[in-house]
């Protein structure tokens, strides 16, 4: 934040001694109107002055984004979400939780109440699908064991996942359309992608993702329409062209 305050301080000096010079030098010491030539060169000196300036203050806004995310992820290291437990009225959501990692993990000491420290539904309750279970335990330890045992839930319609932040979350969701489920995964909140050649990267912003596996053509094609729209688009307009011309006849 300091750095923030220091920027805009400095970008203010900045401007304050631009408008001058261009007051000084266009409007007080010109003995005549300003040319268009003088105030398009003046006007390209401030937009570029403006330009670097704003460059420079989204950098400091950034690496402040950057900062807070990575500390909101470090609160939540001890954080799981559990997605598809059926959700019933008045539940006791520990002893849900409880049940299913006795039933499904195949080890009822793998979790104790004791190693609980928060457990609750997210979100608005809805009759179309149960809601994610925040599930906060007690110690890493606790949280790691439960984590790696999340692969016996393959089949059981539970699914287990880590609580990202909104911008590592949509990082991964990103990640997942361009090269698939197989080939990315996440890691004490990070994301890690398989690139083209089996490279394994660690990515946590979408620039760092764009870096790594940029947008290829054929998915922004997916956001074209189809040949065989454009052809419907076409017959209909020749369709509607016919029938104006045998009218006007």
């Amino acid at each position: 934040m300091d750095s923030i305050k220091k920027s805009m301080e400095e970008l203010k000096d900045l401007f304050n001694v631009q408008m001058s010079a261009f007051h000084d030098e266009v409007l007080q010491k010109s003995s005549q109107t300003p040319t268009i030539t003088g105030l398009a060169a003046q006007f390209t000196s401030f937009r570029t002055f403006m330009m670097s300036a704003l460059g420079s203050l989204q950098q400091q806004v950034d690496m402040l984004a950057r900062a807070s995310d990575e500390q909101e992820t470090r609160t939540r290291r001890k954080t799981l979400l559990l997605h598809g437990v059926k959700e019933a009225a008045k539940e006791n959501t520990t002893a849900v939780v409880l049940r299913v990692v006795g039933e499904h993990l195949g080890d009822p000491e793998l979790l104790s109440e004791d190693d609980v420290r928060q457990c609750h539904r997210m979100g608005r309750h809805s009759s179309d699908k149960p809601r994610p279970i925040l599930l906060k335990l007690r110690d890493v330890p606790s949280r790691n064991s439960l984590w790696f045992a999340k692969t016996k839930l393959k089949g059981t319609g539970v699914t287990m996942s880590e609580f990202l932040t909104k911008p590592r979350h949509d990082t991964f969701l990103a990640a997942r359309e361009r090269v698939g489920v197989s080939r990315c995964w996440t890691r004490d909140g990070s994301i890690f992608v398989l690139d083209p050649e089996g490279k394994r990267h660690r990515v946590v912003t979408i620039s760092e993702l764009n870096a790594v596996c940029p947008l290829t053509s054929k998915a922004q094609e997916n956001t074209k329409p189809s040949t065989a729209s454009k052809q419907v688009t076409v017959k209909a307009t020749a369709s509607r062209e016919r029938r104006v011309t045998k009218k006007a006849s």
